[in-house]
């Protein structure tokens, strides 16, 4: 039988089930539903989590807005260190232990949160709570997935991403609610050992399957390995050097535009539950970070259902920012003195969060060749992470020295300044 997913000859000996003599399931979307799961808790815990801890230390602890939201950029500056060097660990460890490492750290670094007394301790904390961020985020997905998928591959990366959004939904009102009732310490601990428990099943019976195990080929006879950033490259050599990217201005208004976009998202949804707490309260504040959550699943539903196949892609995401740019001024608007109005901002602005991510690499392949467009994204995924990692410490000090309303401004000229980036294409690669 002929499965697209065991790569370009598409063919895989399907082992038959002696009981009713039909092909066995395909594994791959076993392994896509075991990233999911990986991706809701890392993106609750590593990306959503963030903004609650910030607000929970910043208010029990009485420190400056600047000062937490330094350790929020240290927990994402982490992964410029480490995130290269996963590959290597995936190699010498195997993708199942870091994985459960990572959730181990992520469980440390958290309870590290609940308990600092002192800012060192909360550095420390965020310190370790970024390593686990960057062992299960985007790579570690990317990782799970690509060897299992040729010809669908961006349909499987898509569900399994889909589980960050879904994390958001679930994680952002949950360690709110959580934190309330049993206290912060509490609350992570339990988190911590359900996620470990979880990743460990996960890492025990899912994760140690390959494609090679299960007596298929997923390549098709063409090896895929990782580049440093954890991008799946073909192995055909890249034609193009990271000098001529540089110098290339199709790369370079790409590169800035997902920039931008990822530096005003971060920063915003960095201090969401802070900033919507005044008005919202905190339960409230956590409701409305999960309906964001929402918004981001269907908005990249609804940008891979297929409807904007023939059109511009660089259109697509410039469309995607603007309503989120819209989202802001409703923000604006309605900050501390309508809910409805505010609730109504976040969803808008939710609705990009996803497609920020998962377009540009599109726009790549279409503008580059196969190998070049690996090279392509994995410097725009290190570029972009530098310099959004930096974006929670400065919207901090833009909250510290003027006021909430400056921020939402802020991030909507960060927003439109990428939409110009988008529109102002060079020569396309052919």
């Amino acid at each position: 039988m002929t499965n697209p997913d065991t790569g370009s000859t598409g063919r895989l000996r399907e082992a038959m089930d002696t009981t009713n003599n039909r092909p066995s399931r395909f594994y791959g979307w076993n392994v896509v539903a075991a990233a999911f799961v990986v991706a809701v808790f890392g993106w609750g815990t590593g990306f959503y989590g963030p903004p609650v801890y910030l607000e929970i230390v910043r208010q029990s602890r009485g420190w400056p807005i600047a000062l937490v939201s330094g350790a929020v950029t240290l927990h994402f500056l982490v992964g410029l260190a480490l995130i290269p060097k996963l590959p290597a660990l995936y190699r010498r460890l195997g993708l199942p232990i870091v994985t459960v490492a990572g959730g181990v750290m992520m469980t440390i670094g958290i309870l590290g949160w609940s308990l600092a007394r002192v800012p060192w301790q909360l550095y420390t904390a965020a310190f370790l709570s970024g390593i686990g961020w960057s062992a299960l985020g985007a790579v570690a997905i990317n990782a799970i997935v690509s060897p299992w998928f040729d010809a669908r591959r961006p349909l499987a990366l898509g569900i399994a991403f889909n589980g960050g959004s879904v994390g958001g939904v679930i994680f952002s009102p949950l360690w709110i609610v959580a934190i309330d009732r049993i206290g912060f310490p509490v609350a992570s601990l339990i988190v911590g050992l359900a996620m470990i428990a979880t990743l460990g099943a996960l890492a025990a019976v899912v994760l140690t399957r390959t494609p090679e195990s299960t007596d298929g080929s997923p390549h098709g006879g063409q090896p895929i390995s990782l580049d440093p950033s954890g991008i799946a490259v073909a192995g055909k050599e890249t034609s193009i050097t990271r000098t001529d990217l540089l110098g290339d201005r199709g790369f370079l208004t790409l590169c800035i535009g997902m920039t931008l976009a990822l530096f005003a998202q971060t920063g915003l949804i960095a201090h969401l539950v802070s900033i919507l707490a005044p008005t919202l309260g905190k339960r409230g504040a956590g409701l409305a970070a999960g309906a964001s959550g929402i918004a981001a699943v269907v908005g990249r539903l609804v940008v891979g259902s297929g409807v904007f196949r023939n059109l511009n892609w660089r259109a697509v995401a410039s469309g995607s920012l603007l309503v989120q740019v819209v989202g802001c001024a409703v923000l604006i608007l309605g900050h501390g003195s309508n809910p409805l109005l505010t609730v109504f901002g976040v969803m808008l602005f939710g609705l990009g969060v996803g497609n920020a991510i998962s377009v540009p690499p599109v726009i790549a392949n279409l503008e580059f060749s196969r190998a070049d467009a690996a090279r392509a994204v994995a410097l725009i995924v290190a570029i972009s992470q530098g310099a959004y990692a930096i974006a929670p410490i400065m919207f901090g000090l833009i909250r510290q020295v003027t006021s909430d309303r400056v921020v939402f401004l802020a991030a909507a000229t960060i927003e439109f300044l990428a939409i110009v980036s988008y529109l102002s294409k060079g020569s396309v690669k052919e």
